[in-house]
This record gives structure tokens, sequence and C-alpha cells, in this order.
């Protein structure tokens, strides 16, 4: 079996070989079926590990639609304000950094007290700045443990 280890210096296309170690050992697949495979450790080493350099039209961009798929938490994460979502006013998907920056109120009774904080993921620093900015202008619609979060960060 021939071995295929990462190049750092190419540029991976969806039909090139990769070999990655596995539990049954090495595995030699296409990039393309390492997508289907394994979206999450692919996406791992293109942006946490910086190993792999992949095309962004042919692999990069059908790689999001798989880990949306395959892991919805991962992809969840990774996206923060990014994502999608449908938001009350808006006739169609926006990103969530939309109404966090232009009506943080809104957005915290949304995603807050609409429980809607499964589709968001934000880290501690965007809660925090979140939470400061409803704090300041509309305090009394915050939920304890938010303000607590404010007072402890």
């Amino acid at each position: 079996m021939e071995i295929y280890p990462i190049d750092s210096g190419k540029i991976y296309y969806s039909e090139d070989l990769l070999t990655l170690d596995c539990e049954e050992g090495p595995v030699t697949m296409r990039i393309g079926e390492w997508i289907c495979k394994d979206p999450v450790r692919i996406h791992r080493m293109i942006i946490k590990d910086k190993a792999l350099q992949v095309d962004q039209m042919e692999v990069f961009n059908p790689l999001f639609s798989k880990l949306r798929r395959a892991d919805f938490d991962y992809y969840r994460r990774i996206m923060g304000l990014r994502m999608l979502i449908d938001f009350p006013g808006y006739s169609s998907e926006i990103e969530a950094k939309i109404p966090f920056d232009t009506d943080p109120i809104a957005f915290y009774k949304w995603w807050r007290k609409g429980k809607h904080e499964k589709y968001v993921h934000l880290s501690p620093a965007y809660q925090f700045k979140l939470f400061q900015k409803v704090s300041v202008m509309e305090p009394k619609i915050m939920l304890k443990k938010d303000l607590e979060f404010l007072r402890n960060f």
C-alpha cells in the first residue's frame, strides 16, 4: 500500500490522495472521501493545525455542508456569530452578527430568553460583550445568571 503523507506546501483538491492514521492503522483516501468520512478531523487539520492547505471552492466550501450534517454542535461553535438564523423582522436568514451588533437587546431576548442558544454559540468574550451592552441599555431584562456572569468575568 502506498502512503501519501501530508505535504504542507501542497494545495489539495478533492481527488488528491491523503494517508491518515486511524484506529485500524494508516488509511489512504481521496480528500473528497475524507471530507465525507471525517469532516471534523479535516476541518481541524485545515484551521486549527494549519497542516493541510485545500482549494477553497473544491474542498473547503463542500466541507462546511458536511460539517453541518456530521456534527452540528461543532459546526455551531466554529460558525459563532456567522451562523445564519431566522431572526424576527427579517424576511430571510441573516448572520447572527447583524442583530448582535445593531440591536443587542432584541438579540439578547431572542438568544437567551427565546431559548435559541442551541443555534448560535457565543464564546465567553462575546457573551460578556452582549451582556455588558444590554446591562447598560436595559438591565431589568437580564437574567440573574447573566448579571452574575458580568460581575465575575
